[in-house]
């Protein structure tokens, strides 16, 4: 069974992250969601309060099949201030394990210096073309790039939370999901 990590920041966007730990739990994949804090209580941008799994202390050094980082603006600078996001960051990329980022969270793998040459999506005005030249930044909703995920706004959830599980998982497993959704 997959692993997948979701660290929950402090204004993170709650459409965002509930969604893919909810989607990505449907397809039996093992979501393990922590707070950057030891607090686990986490006071999303909306001021939903989430309850992580437990905290990035206790869960950064464990065995991940795939990083997936919420946007929302303040959660994604929150998470590019913790330097064990970076550090998780660039231990799953030299092992050529997805990397997931939605919104404005792409900015965090921007910081971690693993975007350069690779094609993304983020929330628009997020990040410029002028201060990454390096990267390529597109309008899509979602872009995958090697084993870098993104995914450009809440409304792309859905869809970003079904190809990261067709990847983790398969085709059969996505569509059964997606199936359930009864979606028009």
């Amino acid at each position: 069974m997959a692993r997948v990590l979701i660290p929950l920041a402090t204004g993170c966007e709650e459409l965002e992250a509930v969604t893919l730990i909810d989607l990505l739990r449907r397809a039996g994949i093992s979501v393990i969601t922590a707070s950057l804090t030891e607090q686990q209580q986490v006071t999303a941008s909306r001021n939903v309060r989430l309850v992580a799994d437990t905290t990035l202390r206790a869960a950064r050094n464990d065995d991940f099949d795939m990083l997936v980082l919420p946007g929302g603006l303040t959660g994604a600078n929150n998470l590019n201030e913790e330097q064990r996001i970076h550090g998780v960051i660039t231990r799953l990329n030299a092992y050529n394990k997805g990397i997931a980022a939605i919104c404005a969270a792409p900015l965090v793998l921007a910081h971690a210096g693993i975007l350069n040459g690779k094609t993304i999506t983020c929330y628009p005005g997020t990040l410029s073309a002028e201060d990454w030249p390096d990267v390529t930044i597109t309008d899509q909703a979602i872009v995958v790039d090697g084993n870098i995920f993104t995914a450009q706004s809440p409304g792309s959830a859905i869809d970003f939370a079904l190809t990261i599980i067709e990847h983790l998982t398969d085709e059969k497993t996505r569509n059964d999901v997606e199936a359930g959704l009864i979606r028009p």
